[in-house]
C-alpha cells in the first residue's frame, strides 16, 4: 500500500471546472431558528470589514431584531417586484446583482421557490448562475430540504417539504454546520425568537419536539460529515496523494464464488449501516474464473445483484491475483475497512497455494481493518468446474515435441566433433523452453524428460545406455527438468495477464462504443432504439424496452422490431418496474417467461424495463455476461435520466416563456385597447353635442389603429399553428411601396416619405399580400419611433445576387448587441427608441412573414442620418429576370 497513486482523470476535471468560478459557502442547520442567517450575516461583515466587496442579494430576518441589526452597513440589493395573482412579490434581482458584479452575495434560503414569472423556479438555480459569473455566494439551508433526506425526514417529523435542493448542490459548497442543543433551540421557540406565540406552541407539539430536533442534528452531521470527506477525495485524487484518509469510514467488501459470498456481502451492509459509511462490493477476476462452472458463474452474479439492492456499488476488476486486485482497488477507493472472507481449505492446500488472507493481512499497510469472516461450503454440495480442454493438453503438442527433440539430438550429432560435450546439452533447451512456453507445464516436463533421456542415451558415457558414469551429467537433467517448469509458469502467468487485459480491453472497447452510439442519439425515440440495438449486438439476444404508463408497461422501442408481448411477458415487465428488480427468465420471479426484464433506474425511480430473450429460447443471458449487462444498463439509465432532464428543462423553458408571452400580451392587450377605446368613447359624447369633422376623424383612426392591432395579433397566430398560406407572383417593388405608404398615409401624417426606388429595378417572386404587411408594419414602426417631424425612407438597392428594400427612420436607433432580439415576440427593449408603447407584435410579424415567403430581415442602425434601419433581403432565386419565362 505504499505505492504512489495516480491521478484521478475524473477528479482533476471537476477541480478544473471549479476555476473561474465563484466559490459557494453553505450555513446548514438542523432545524429553522439555529442562527444561520444570523451566523451568514455575522461572518459576511466580517468579510467587509476585511475590504471584500459584499451585498446582500436577499435575506429573510422574520422580524428577528438581532438578525435585522446585523443589516446595517451592509449594501442591500432592491427587490425585484413581480405581479403575481393580483398580489406584488418580491423576489431577488439577478440581473441587478450580475449588473453590480461583487465580489460575495449573501443570499439567504437557498430552497426558497421563485415567484412564477422569475428566470429560474428555484433560488439555487439563481445562485448557480451568480457562482458561474465569478460572483462567491453565501447561503443557508435547512436539513430536511436536501433531496435525498426529504423522505428520512418525512418519516420521523411527519412533515413533508416541497422546496427541495439537488445533493450536487452540496458537493461543490463549502459547509458550516450551524448547530445548538435541542433544549437552547426549545427555549429560543418559547421566547418567540423563531416563531410568533400562537405558531410557536404548535410547533413544540409537532415538528419542535426534542426527539425531533436530536434526529435532525445527527442527520445534519453526518450529511455535512459526508460531503467534506467526498471533497477530501476528489482533492486527494486529483492531486495523487498517498494514503487513506480516514476522516471518514469507506468499506470495501472481497466477494468470490463462494456459497458463503452472500452472508459476507449482508454483514457488509450491516458493519457500513452501523458506521453510516458508503461500501463497496469488488469481485477480483483472475485466470482462475476461466475454470467456474455454470453455477459457480451464476452464483457470482447473485451475489453481485444482492450488493446492488442493497445499497452497494459493485465493480468487477481483472487483476493477476486476487491480492494485487484487491489492494490495488482499496487504495484508489481510499477504503477504511476491508471485509472478506475465508474459505475453507485444508492446510495442505494452503501449503501449496498460499492463503488470501494471510497474504493480504502481510501487505495490507495502512488500511485501518480487515474483517475477516468464516466461510464454509454447504454440507454435501459438489463443486463444478466448467467443462474445459484437458490438462494434459493435445497429442499433437507432445508429437511436435518430440520431433523437436529429435532435431536437436541429430544437430547434436553432426556438432559433437566441433564442440565439446558439455554445451550439447545446450541444444536441448530449445525444445524444452519452446515446448513450456507454447504448451504448458506438463508438455515441458514431457519434452524435459525425452531430452534428457536423449541426451545420456546418445551423448553421455556409456552412449547406447542409460546409465550415466559422471554424476556431474545428472545436474544436466536436472537443469533441464527445472528449465521445463519455470519457463511453463512465467509463461503461464503472462497468458494469464494478457488473458485478461484482452478480456478488459473486450469490455472496456464494449461500452465505449455503447456510449458513443448513447451520446450521438439525437432524441428519446432514436436512443431508445440504440439502446435495444446495442445490447442486441454485444449479447447476441433479442431485447425489448418498455416504459411505465397509466395502462402498465408500455412497449417503446424492440431490435429486431416487435409489435406485441405475451401477457406473461408484460406481467413480468410490470412486476419488474413495480419492485425495481429483475423479472423473468434466469431470475426468482415469474420464470416461465421466455423474457429477462431488467429495470432502468436512476434516483427517480425505474425510468424503464429492458427485455432479453434468445431466438433458440435458451437462457437470455450467460451468467458471466452479467456484470457487462449491468455496466452497460447504468450507462442506459443515466442516459435515459439525461435525456428526460433535457425534456423537462425545455418543457420548462416554454412554459417561462408561455407565462412571458401571456404576460406581454396582457400588457399589450390592457393598454392598446384601452387608449383607443378611451379616444372612441371621448369621441362620441363629443358627438352628442354637436357633428365635428375632427371627431370623425379621431373615431376614424382610433379604429383604425384597433383594427391593426387585432389584424396583428391574428396574424401572429397564423404564424405559431403554421397556417400560413402562401400565393406567390410576380410583385412591382415600387407598386408594393406606393401601397403600403397609401395605407399608412394616417400614422405617417405629418411626415414625408421618400421612395428612392430605381425604375428599372426587376420584378420578385414573393407573396404580394405578406409582403405588403411587412411594409406597413415597417413604416408603421418608422412612423412611431423616429423623431417627430424627420422623414421616412425607403430604399431599394439592385445587388448582383439580391435586392434589398430598406426602410428608415430618423431617431436614436436600435442598442448595440439588440439586433436580433428586436424580432422576438412582445419585445419592446429598453433605453431606445424601440420602447415606445406599443404591442411588440409588429416586427415580429415582418420576420416571419419575410422567411415564409424565402426572405431574411435584417435590423441596424444607419449614421448618417442616425436612426434605424430594417431591411429585407430578397435573395437571388426571388428576382425575375425574364418575365415572359415565369408567366404560367
Amino acid at each position: 500500500m505504499n505505492e504512489t497513486p495516480n491521478r484521478s482523470p475524473e477528479a482533476f476535471l471537476r477541480e478544473a471546472a471549479q476555476e473561474g468560478r465563484g466559490r459557494l459557502k453553505v450555513f446548514l442547520g438542523a432545524a429553522p431558528g439555529v442562527g444561520k442567517t444570523f451566523e451568514m450575516l455575522s461572518e459576511g461583515r466580517e468579510r467587509l470589514k476585511a475590504g471584500v466587496d459584499v451585498v446582500i442579494g436577499v435575506v429573510e430576518t422574520h422580524g428577528r431584531r438581532e438578525t435585522e441589526a446585523l443589516l446595517e452597513g451592509h449594501e442591500v440589493i432592491a427587490r425585484r417586484a413581480i405581479g403575481h395573482q393580483g398580489h406584488s412579490l418580491g423576489e431577488m434581482d439577478i440581473d441587478a446583482i450580475l449588473a453590480r458584479h461583487p465580489q460575495l452575495a449573501l443570499v439567504d434560503e437557498l430552497a426558497h421557490t421563485n415567484a412564477p414569472g422569475s428566470r429560474h423556479p428555484k433560488r439555487y438555480q439563481d445562485v448557480m448562475e451568480l457562482l458561474e459569473a465569478g460572483i462567491d455566494v453565501y447561503s443557508t439551508i435547512n436539513i430536511q430540504h436536501i433531496e435525498s433526506l426529504n423522505d428520512v425526514v418525512a418519516s420521523f417529523t411527519r412533515v413533508r417539504v416541497r422546496e427541495t435542493v439537488p445533493d450536487s448542490i452540496l458537493e461543490i459548497a463549502e459547509i458550516e454546520v450551524v448547530d445548538i442543543p435541542p433544549d437552547e433551540l426549545i427555549e429560543r421557540l418559547k421566547d418567540g425568537k423563531v416563531y410568533v406565540p400562537v405558531e410557536a406552541s404548535r410547533a413544540l407539539s409537532h415538528f419542535f419536539s426534542k426527539s425531533n430536533l436530536t434526529a435532525l442534528r445527527e442527520l445534519a452531521l453526518r450529511r455535512a460529515a459526508q460531503a467534506v470527506d467526498a471533497q477530501m477525495l476528489d482533492y486527494v485524487r486529483a492531486h495523487a496523494l498517498a494514503g487513506s484518509f480516514a476522516a471518514g469510514e469507506r468499506i470495501v467488501v472481497a466477494i468470490s464464488e463462494q456459497v458463503s459470498a452472500p452472508e459476507l456481502v449482508r454483514a457488509a451492509k450491516r458493519l457500513a449501516d452501523a458506521l453510516k459509511a458508503p461500501w463497496t462490493a469488488v469481485h477480483i477476476e483472475t485466470r482462475r474464473n476461466e475454470q467456474y462452472g455454470e453455477e459457480e458463474r451464476q452464483r457470482l452474479a447473485d451475489t453481485l445483484a444482492l450488493a446492488s439492492r442493497l445499497g452497494a456499488v459493485t465493480a468487477t476488476i481483472p487483476a493477476a491475483s486476487v491480492v494485487e486486485g484487491l489492494l490495488s482497488f482499496a487504495r484508489e477507493a481510499r477504503a477504511t475497512q476491508i471485509v472478506i472472507g475465508k474459505s475453507a481449505r485444508s492446510r495442505w492446500f494452503e501449503l501449496r497455494h498460499g492463503s488470501v488472507v494471510d497474504e493480504l493481512v502481510r501487505e495490507i499497510g495502512n488500511i485501518a481493518a480487515v474483517h475477516v469472516l468464516p466461510g464454509e461450503r454447504t454440507a454435501g454440495e459438489p463443486r463444478t468446474r466448467s467443462k474445459r480442454p484437458s490438462v494434459w493438453g493435445k497429442p499433437t503438442d507432445y508429437a511436435l515435441s518430440a520431433v523437436m527433440v529429435v532435431a536437436m539430438t541429430t544437430i547434436g550429432k553432426l556438432l559433437l566433433e566441433v564442440i565439446d560435450l558439455s554445451n550439447v546439452s545446450l541444444l536441448f533447451l530449445i525444445p524444452v523452453m519452446f515446448a513450456a512456453a507454447s504448451f504448458g507445464m506438463r508438455a515441458g516436463l514431457f519434452t524435459a524428460f525425452v531430452s534428457s533421456l536423449a541426451y545420456n542415451f546418445f551423448f553421455l558415457p556409456p552412449t547406447g545406455t542409460l546409465t550415466v558414469n559422471n554424476p556431474e551429467n545428472v545436474i544436466s537433467i536436472l537443469v533441464l527438468l527445472g528449465v521445463a517448469f519455470v519457463t511453463s509458469q512465467f509463461a503461464a502467468g503472462v497468458r494469464a495477464q494478457a488473458d485478461l487485459a484482452q478480456s478488459s480491453a473486450r469490455q472496456n472497447a464494449a461500452l465505449a462504443g455503447f456510449s458513443r452510439q448513447l451520446t450521438a442519439s439525437a432524441g428519446p425515440d432514436e436512443l431508445r432504439h440504440a439502446i435495444c440495438a446495442e445490447i442486441a449486438r454485444l449479447f447476441d439476444a433479442r431485447t425489448v424496452l418498455l416504459v411505465p404508463s397509466l395502462d402498465g408497461p408500455l412497449l417503446v422501442a424492440a431490435y429486431p422490431p416487435e409489435d406485441r408481448l405475451e401477457e406473461i411477458e408484460r406481467a413480468a415487465a410490470r412486476w419488474a418496474i413495480e419492485n425495481d428488480q429483475p423479472a423473468g427468465r434466469g431470475s426468482s420471479t415469474l420464470t416461465a417467461s421466455d423474457w429477462l426484464f431488467h429495470p432502468l433506474k436512476s434516483r427517480r425511480g425505474v425510468l424503464a424495463v429492458l427485455g432479453l430473450a434468445r431466438e433458440d429460447a435458451g437462457e437470455p443471458i450467460r451468467s458471466d455476461q452479467i456484470p457487462l449487462l449491468m455496466s452497460v444498463l447504468d450507462q442506459a439509465s443515466i442516459a435515459f435520466d439525461r435525456m428526460d432532464l433535457e425534456e423537462e428543462m425545455l418543457e420548462a423553458g416554454h412554459i417561462r416563456e408561455r407565462d412571458r408571452l401571456r404576460s406581454a400580451l396582457l400588457s399589450s392587450v390592457s393598454h392598446d385597447l384601452r387608449t383607443p377605446l378611451t379616444a372612441i368613447i371621448s369621441a362620441t359624447h363629443a358627438l352628442r353635442s354637436g357633428y365635428s369633422p375632427e371627431l370623425v376623424d379621431t373615431l376614424d383612426a382610433e379604429a383604425g389603429r384597433l383594427n391593426r392591432f387585432i389584424s396583428n395579433l391574428l396574424d401572429m397566430a397564423r404564424v405559431e399553428a403554421g397556417a400560413l398560406p402562401l400565393k406567390v407572383e410576380a410583385t412591382d417593388l415600387f407598386d408594393a411601396v406606393a401601397s403600403a405608404v397609401q395605407d399608412t398615409r394616417q400614422s405617417l401624417a405629418g411626415r414625408e416619405i421618400k421612395v428612392d426606388i430605381a425604375p428599372n429595378i426587376p420584378l420578385v417572386r414573393v407573396d404580394p399580400t405578406l409582403l405588403h404587411h411587412c411594409l406597413i408594419n415597417l413604416l408603421d414602426n418608422a412612423g412611431r419611433y423616429g423623431d417627430p417631424g424627420t422623414p421616412v425612407r425607403v430604399r431599394g438597392v439592385r445587388l448582383p445576387d439580391a435586392i434589398l428594400l430598406s426602410v428608415i427612420d430618423q431617431g436614436p436607433g436600435i442598442p448595440h448587441g439588440n439586433e436580433l432580439r428586436v424580432f422576438d415576440t412582445f419585445t419592446r427593449l429598453e433605453g431606445s427608441d424601440r420602447s415606445k408603447l406599443g404591442t411588440g407584435l409588429g416586427l415580429a410579424i415582418v420576420k416571419a412573414f419575410a422567411e415564409a415567403m424565402g426572405l431574411s430581415v435584417q435590423a441596424s442602425n444607419s449614421l448618417d442620418p442616425p436612426g434605424a434601419c430594417f431591411t429585407i433581403h430578397i435573395p437571388e432565386d426571388h428576382i425575375i429576370k425574364d418575365l415572359a419565362e415565369d408567366m404560367p
